[in-house]
């Protein structure tokens, strides 16, 4: 079996369908269990007080602001390669899941930061660097509306993609490349000697695979409104040439 068995429509349809119901119960546990857990089973941190806990919003929702426009751009980089149109229909579903994302991550980080900066925001680089980012997104979703012609849309929107993907990396790796600013580097980190201690982690852990399994679920099933869409357009077009014939 072959992964681009799924760029047919039909195909994709049948099988996001028979996996959209487990994958709506697993987010559902793994981000209630998380958040439950994350917010009335765990101690407020010796500086930060209670104001950590929102640690348990703010960070699945900013990793998966980023890894989603990883997977535009993937998607979109499919579609100019290999013509696939679910792999573009896909893109294009996935960012109001992004954009919604990316804001969650700033209104909880302009929380965050306000008791612990003394100022709700700041231009640090990473703080510009998402605020941009949530305008590439909100241009992405304007350029597909914007453009009758669909594959047209799709190859304009691959390139604003494949260029908002620069502030995507700046997003998730500022605090590395400038040593200046009032942001703290990542909490969880394989190569780094002090992460968060275990007693906030787990949660943390529980919080952001289920925030991936949900954006998984509302990709699938965006993707396939969007199939059904097209397939109700062409349906519509077709119709009306016959009338005017």
């Amino acid at each position: 079996m072959s992964i681009w068995e799924y760029a047919n429509p039909k195909k994709f349809l049948t099988t996001s369908e028979r996996l959209l119901p487990p994958l709506w119960g697993l987010s559902a546990v793994l981000m209630l269990g998380g958040l439950i857990w994350g917010f009335f089973f765990t101690p407020d941190d010796y500086r930060q007080g209670a104001t950590v806990k929102i640690i348990y919003l703010h960070v699945p929702a900013a990793l998966m602001a980023i890894n989603a426009w990883f997977m535009m751009l993937v998607a979109s980089l499919i579609w100019v390669i290999r013509r696939h149109h679910v792999s573009a229909l896909a893109a294009r579903a996935a960012a109001p899941v992004g954009i919604v994302m990316t804001l969650i991550a700033l209104v909880t980080g302009a929380i965050w930061g306000q008791p612990m900066w003394g100022t709700w925001w700041a231009w640090d680089p990473r703080l510009t660097s998402f605020l941009v980012l949530f305008l590439f997104y909100l241009g992405y979703i304007a350029l597909w509306e914007a453009i009758d012609n669909p594959d047209t849309a799709a190859d304009l929107t691959a390139i604003l993609c494949l260029v908002g993907s620069v502030f995507a990396v700046l997003s998730r790796y500022a605090v590395n490349f400038w040593n200046q600013g009032l942001h703290q580097g990542a909490s969880l980190s394989l190569d780094k000697e002090e992460n968060v201690a275990d007693v906030f982690a787990y949660p943390l852990y529980a919080c952001m695979a289920g925030f991936a399994v949900f954006f998984v679920a509302l990709v699938f099933y965006r993707t396939g409104t969007e199939i059904r869409a097209r397939r109700m357009a062409a349906l519509i077009a077709r119709e009306r040439m016959a009338a005017d014939a």
